[in-house]
């Protein structure tokens, strides 16, 4: 009996460990108030708990919601004896008393929660096994205009009863684009940016979408799906920008008045107006039904249109579709008088004129708007004053406003000025204008010299442009002040190349004859010069000017000693840089105004590349030219004048030296810290670069790199990186602890090709982060064993060289002796 009791232990404890319900770890404990977790689904027969009474307790007693699942044995086991259903019950309220041996009560009830903990056995459920919505064109993408929804009697909390949303199938599907979107966790269905800009009812005015739903998150392939289809209908876009509205102005009906409407495609979008442009007032306003209102009477003289923008917004402030342009246009009305273009227009006419001759034009103005029957105007005279001779001397073109002398010609002495009163009118109003039209004299007088001859006049040639040499008068017998008896002069011989000009007083007539350009002796000592008086009006037929209108002066230009000069300011050339000594690089010309000869010669040539020749002005390079060292070589020429009083003039010689190939490759820097640290556990590399000083294409330089000799491929390998850097490598690690001084040789590729040999010292050391280590016992100013070898070896050598020259002095002549002697000196290069 003992063994079975323990084997039945035993069996519990695993029983416990299995399921794993319980508090704190305990499968028994006395009798008090306790919470279990019990998964659904599990075995029956499965042990909870097993209660410990003391006495008199013998038996326990079980109540509460049992549902016939739970029961307990006299001595305490708590047990289920078929599996839970958490969607049947998720809790379990229980109470446990404990009962002696008469079924009294000794201890409790004491309450006993059993929680039924979710397993995923419930697949989710769409509500409907289709579904059927709307959506217009153009919505907001990311808004949903739909939903559908899934159950799943699991547990919510849990990932058993976490649903997510998916559309898999979207029809018809146009270039592999999806229009529509779903919310995975809420089931809202939105249109995507393209199905937002895409979408249109005529091409496709529906669609139709298979959505799954899961359970588990999606995330798990044991879990549970269905799916539905939905059918959505395309509807045309109502966001769209009105008619454009006319509105009379000065309306006198009750404002405000509804003008014209906006719907967004959806209830519940909030309305309002934006300006267009800043007005100082804005008469306008929007309700929440979108339906737009002018709030008060406008007038199209102040403004004749607007243009605003309707907007829709969300509940939150965003914008749900692109603004709407509102154009507004207000109708005229007749409500503007004619306006007089002045208090008075004034008009000439010539005493002579024809009758039938246009004397001038009255624009009136009208507020109204143009080209309508609201703005068109009617001219007629009223009045004239004085009458004489005749009253209605003039006339007036009814539509356009045109004046015309109607009856006869005028004469100035008579009536030298007539006022006009004009009606202007419109179909409703009518306003007064008044025009002056003055008759003025006819040019039938001409311009007269108060000398017909202004005798010599002598300048120097540097006489400074401005000054005034000659007044003249001329008089006039027409009317002063008027374009009858203004006078204009002009020269009309002696001056073909311009140098003269004549300014006129307005108010006197008088001329000033002034320098407008240079003189120059050179070209014409002597001028002729032949003035004439005319008036800017033309003379009436029958008037011709003669020899009263003309005028007549000698002027006598007077040498000065001018200095050369250059044809141009700045001379330009260009050569090759590579040019032979003597050659002619350019020329310069300069001139003598006073045809002196001329002598060339160079200031600032600091280089001393060229020399001039003083006659002709050939300019030659005396030296080798190098670009690298100046590209654009600048050196002023002087010109100056071989006798008189030797004035000079400057210019200057640009001299652009184009490149060749002269300069051999060279190292970029000069390499002090290429090292490996020794021994050298591997082959290692060091990179360096090469430059040119001669001017590189715009592709750059390309070297070629290679070892300076032969005898040290064994040692080393160069390979290029691009057209300016190369990798110096090593073949093996077995270098002594030293410096090599490896050759490389570089070539540039030019035309032609240059090649130079540098030499890239690479140092073995021991090393201390990547840094040679200094020994610490050498003393400064103590030579190392290694210098202390060198030196006597140096020394043994120097004594060896001298010994031979002496014994080769004493078997050969002297010059035998010369060449051994250069050949004893040579020293073969070390392999490094």
């Amino acid at each position: 009996m003992m063994v079975q009791a323990q084997l039945h232990c035993l069996c519990v404890f695993i029983l416990y460990l299995t399921t794993g319900y319980g508090q704190e770890g305990k499968f028994s404990g006395p009798l008090k108030p306790m919470t279990f977790s019990i998964f659904e689904g599990q075995e029956p027969s499965q042990v909870i708990f097993q209660f410990k009474a003391n006495p008199p307790a013998v038996t326990f007693k079980l109540t509460g919601e049992t549902d016939g699942i739970f029961q307990i044995q006299q001595d305490g086991l708590l047990y289920h004896n078929r599996a839970l259903d958490r969607e049947t019950r998720a809790v379990h309220k229980l109470q446990v008393s404990a009962l002696d041996a008469y079924g009294a009560t000794v201890e409790g009830p004491v309450p006993i929660t059993i929680e039924v903990k979710d397993i995923n056995d419930n697949r989710p459920t769409f509500l409907q096994s289709k579904y059927e919505g709307s959506v217009r064109q153009n919505s907001r993408p990311g808004k949903p205009f739909m939903y559908v929804n899934a159950t799943d009697l699991d547990d919510p909390a849990t990932p058993n009863g976490q649903l997510i949303y998916e559309i898999v199938i979207q029809l018809p599907k146009i270039n592999n684009v999806m229009y529509f979107q779903i919310n995975n966790k809420t089931g809202g269905i939105s249109l995507t940016p393209e199905g937002s800009r895409e979408l249109d009812p005529i091409k496709n005015p529906s669609y139709s979408l298979v959505v799954s739903v899961k359970d588990m998150g999606g995330q798990n392939e044991n879990s549970f799906s269905d799916s539905t289809s939905v059918d959505i209908m395309v509807k045309e876009n109502i966001w769209k920008a009105p008619e454009s509205v006319e509105i009379v102005e000065n309306s006198t009906a009750p404002h405000p008045i509804k003008i014209t409407q906006v719907r967004w495609n959806e209830p519940g979008a909030q309305y309002s107006l934006v300006e267009k442009e800043k007005l100082p007032r804005f008469p306008f306003s929007i309700d929440q039904e979108g339906d737009i209102y002018v709030t008060q009477p406008l007038d199209r003289e102040e403004k004749d249109s607007y243009v605003f923008y309707a907007v829709a917004k969300d509940e939150f402030g965003k914008p749900l579709a692109f603004p709407l342009n509102i154009h507004v246009k207000v109708k005229d009305i007749n409500d503007n008088p004619p306006m007089c273009p002045s208090t008075m227009t004034t008009f000439e006419v010539q005493e002579n004129e024809r009758i039938g001759s246009n004397i001038g034009t009255l624009t009136a103005h009208d507020m109204d708007e143009a080209d309508t029957l609201n703005s068109v105007l009617e001219y007629r005279i009223v009045d004239q004053t004085p009458k004489s001779p005749i009253e209605g001397l003039f006339l007036v073109q009814t539509y356009t406003g045109v004046f015309q002398l109607a009856v006869q010609s005028l004469k100035k002495q008579d009536t030298p000025q007539y006022n006009l009163t004009v009606e202007v009118s419109d179909k409703d109003f009518k306003t007064f204008c008044h025009v002056q039209i003055n008759v003025i004299d006819i040019n039938d007088q001409i311009p007269i010299f108060e000398k017909s001859d202004y005798g010599n006049i002598t300048l120097a040639e540097d006489t400074a442009v401005g000054s005034i040499i000659l007044t003249i008068q001329a008089t006039d017998a027409d009317e002063p002040f008027t374009g009858s008896s203004k006078i204009l002069y002009r020269i009309r011989q002696g001056d073909s190349e311009g140098r003269l000009e004549i300014d006129t007083d307005p108010q006197t007539n008088t001329g000033y004859v002034k320098i407008k350009k240079p003189l120059d002796f050179e070209t014409a000592a002597i001028h002729n010069i032949v003035l004439q008086a005319e008036n800017p009006e033309p003379l009436v037929p029958g008037v011709e000017y003669n020899s009263n209108s003309f005028a007549t002066f000698n002027l006598f230009v007077t040498d000065v000693n001018e200095a050369p000069q250059f044809s141009q300011r700045i001379f330009q050339a260009k050569v090759s840089e590579d040019v032979a000594i003597g050659t002619k690089v350019g020329n310069v010309t300069a001139m003598d105004p006073e045809g002196l000869d001329i002598s060339y010669s160079l200031r600032g040539d600091t280089r001393g590349w060229l020399k001039i020749d003083p006659v002709t002005g050939e300019i030659f390079s005396v030296a080798p030219l190098d670009r690298e060292v100046e590209s654009l070589y600048r050196v002023q020429v002087v010109a100056t004048e071989v006798g008189g009083s030797s004035l000079s003039a400057i210019a200057s010689f640009h001299l652009t030296l184009t490149d060749v190939n002269d300069n051999p490759p060279r190292l970029v820097k000069e390499y002090t810290g290429l090292l490996f640290c020794h021994p050298l556990r591997e082959p290692g590399s060091v990179i360096f670069e090469a430059t040119d000083d001669d001017q590189q294409s715009l592709r750059g330089p390309h070297f070629t790199f290679s070892l300076g000799s032969e005898s040290l491929q064994n040692d080393w390998e160069v390979s290029k990186i691009n057209g300016t850097h190369a990798r110096l490598s090593t073949k093996h690690t077995g270098f002594e602890k030293r410096v090599y001084n490896v050759p490389i040789r570089i070539n540039d590729g030019g035309r032609p090709p240059l090649e130079g040999t540098v030499s890239l010292p690479v140092t073995f050391c021991t090393c201390v982060e990547r840094s040679c280590l200094q020994p610490t016992d050498h003393q400064p100013g103590m030579p190392t064993v290694g210098m202390a070898v060198g030196i006597l070896l140096t020394t043994f050598l120097v004594i060896g060289i001298i010994l031979a020259v002496v014994f080769i002095r004493m078997k050969k002549n002297k010059g035998r002796d010369n060449v051994e002697n250069a050949q004893a000196s040579e020293v073969k290069p070390l392999r490094n």
